[in-house]
């Protein structure tokens, strides 16, 4: 006998035997979650790329002022660095200042001292050589080389020295056979320089000291040309006029007849 087959699937709409109303309402209540849930779900999958580049702005943000934050922090270690060292600087200048003031001071005091010392050991020194050597000898100049000298700076026009020269035979050898030629030479320093009242005066000198001198003539005769220079014509001719009286044979006696001859002609 054939038995009758049993679907396995009974009529979704035919209500259960003996299940409440509010069992059958159930399954569409699930279902009306799980929409909901699923509108949830996909409300954030939206908006996820913009969290994600707000996100990253935040994040890069963030590493700049933490950049910031950093660059701060070591410029403000470098300005405190960068202050440290000014006031150390100044402290080594101003240390380096005072020990070398104080240090010149020392030296010059130093100095002083020294000084002081060396003048006293000098002092000390000459006292006892003074004491210990002899005078030196002070060798005579040679009479005819000192005139020599003189008569040499007469000839090449260096008057001043040859008038040095002359007084300085004279004084040393007031009594040589050379002085009244160191005389005259006096005279004829001042004559060649047109000076005639002095040379007048310096050609007096050998007729006065040394009147029986070989330079007399000479003298006399340097004496009248002096005195016609300065204008004194009578005195002039009396000098002449002894010359050729008291020296006659000599060459200068000769000279002052001409001059006087020619005088009278005038």
């Amino acid at each position: 006998m054939t038995r009758p087959v049993r679907s396995g699937f009974r009529n979704a709409g035919a209500p259960r035997e003996g299940r409440p109303p509010q069992a059958r309402a159930r399954p569409a209540a699930v279902l009306a979650f799980v929409a909901a849930a699923g509108g949830v779900v996909l409300l954030p999958g939206c908006m996820a790329p913009q969290m994600a580049m707000l996100q990253s702005g935040l994040d890069s943000l963030r590493t700049v002022v933490d950049t910031l934050t950093v660059r701060d922090e070591v410029a403000y270690r470098v300005l405190l660095d960068t202050r440290r060292q000014v006031a150390e600087q100044r402290d080594v200048l101003m240390s380096t200042r005072a020990t070398a003031g104080s240090t010149t001071q020392q030296i010059s005091e130093q100095m002083e001292r020294l000084e002081t010392r060396l003048e006293e050991t000098l002092r000390r020194f000459n006292d006892v050589a003074q004491r210990a050597a002899p005078p030196p000898a002070v060798s005579a100049p040679d009479p005819a080389q000192l005139y020599d000298q003189a008569t040499s700076d007469l000839t090449q026009g260096r008057y001043g020295l040859a008038l040095q020269g002359f007084r300085e035979f004279l004084r040393r050898f007031p009594d040589a056979e050379l002085s009244d030629n160191a005389q005259y030479g006096i005279g004829e320093c001042f004559f060649a320089q047109t000076k005639f009242d002095s040379a007048a005066t310096e050609y007096a000198k050998v007729d006065e000291r040394w009147p029986q001198g070989d330079r007399v003539p000479a003298a006399l005769y340097k004496l009248a040309l002096s005195q016609e220079n300065m204008g004194q014509a009578d005195a002039a001719r009396k000098t002449l006029q002894a010359l050729a009286k008291r020296f006659p044979q000599s060459g200068e006696a000769q000279l002052a007849r001409e001059r006087l001859g020619s005088t009278r002609r005038r």
